[in-house]
């Protein structure tokens, strides 16, 4: 099985990104990015086509959280599966309509009594997938998840028993956190896919045990920005303190991600980090920054 997991898509830029990129890896066409566990990027073309696309949605809305005609609109554009975090339920529209998403997939490790679900079972052609949401504990002071590390083994272990092929997203702030429960999840699941930094590191490898990780997978949206919102806006918020998320920024916009090649069994035989820019709208020199 080959999967497409789109980074965290960041505002209208994020989705920009996603509507003009994803066409391509519909194509069967690999962008620019490593082809082995190590080794530099290159420029290469690949045969086959992804089977199923996974995409985090936490700030499509705004730069924070997911709208419910947000969520329907991805998921027209060929995105399988969201994934979300912390801001899970700052959209209202979406807290009232959640339950009736089942491309949705909220953090796993929340209060039994929050809606919507935490993993979910997906069929395609290549067989079933499992995907799942794991929210980290270290940074986040307006949401609280139960501990993922005990919560991992038996989720990985549920989806396990309808098929061998399951993703977790594991949503989190610390660096060390990620690491530590990507040793937890070595041979049990088919990948571990860090999210929520929105900057794209270059550790992606397959461990010892078959399973794929990456520290963070990065963002899809403006990349010359901060976090996929404009610099100019964070640099005042810096500044003053007053928080300001409103502003959205279009600088070099780019599909950002990692490809996974599944083995029958489930393990992973590679990951590629995935950097894959799109023109900018027709209207972005009239608006370098903000449009």
């Amino acid at each position: 099985m080959r999967i497409l997991y789109v980074a965290e898509i960041v505002g209208k830029a994020g989705i920009y990104a996603l509507k003009k990129g994803i066409a391509d890896f519909k194509r069967h066409k690999r962008p620019p990015g490593k082809t082995e566990k190590t080794g530099e990027a290159e420029n290469t073309e690949n045969t086959e086509a992804v089977d199923f696309v996974i995409a985090c949605a936490d700030g499509a809305t705004g730069g924070t959280g997911l709208g419910r005609g947000h969520a329907v609109y991805l998921h027209k554009l060929g995105v399988n599966a969201l994934t979300t975090g912390e801001c899970c339920f700052y959209k209202r529209d979406l807290v009232d309509y959640i339950e009736k998403i089942p491309y949705l997939v909220r953090p796993a490790n929340l209060n039994p009594w929050a809606p919507g679900v935490g993993y979910r079972i997906f069929k395609t052609e290549a067989g079933k997938i499992g995907v799942a949401v794991l929210l980290g504990q270290s940074g986040f002071s307006r949401f609280h998840g139960d501990n993922p590390f005990s919560a991992l083994p038996v989720l990985v272990e549920r989806l396990k028993q309808e098929t061998p092929f399951v993703i977790v997203d594991f949503h989190a702030e610390a660096t060390a956190e990620k690491r530590t429960l990507f040793a937890i999840a070595d041979g049990r699941c088919s990948a571990v896919i860090g999210s929520h930094s929105r900057v794209q590191t270059a550790d992606e490898t397959v461990l010892a045990g078959g399973t794929a990780v990456i520290t963070d997978a990065g963002r899809t949206g403006s990349f010359e920005s901060v976090g996929g919102s404009d610099i100019d806006t964070r640099i005042q918020e810096y500044l003053t303190g007053i928080p300001n998320w409103t502003k959205d920024t279009w600088a070099k916009p780019e599909l950002q991600g990692v490809i996974l090649d599944l083995a029958e069994d489930g393990a992973a035989r590679s990951i590629t980090r995935v950097r894959h820019p799109v023109p900018p709208p027709p209207d972005y020199a009239e608006h370098p920054r903000s449009c």
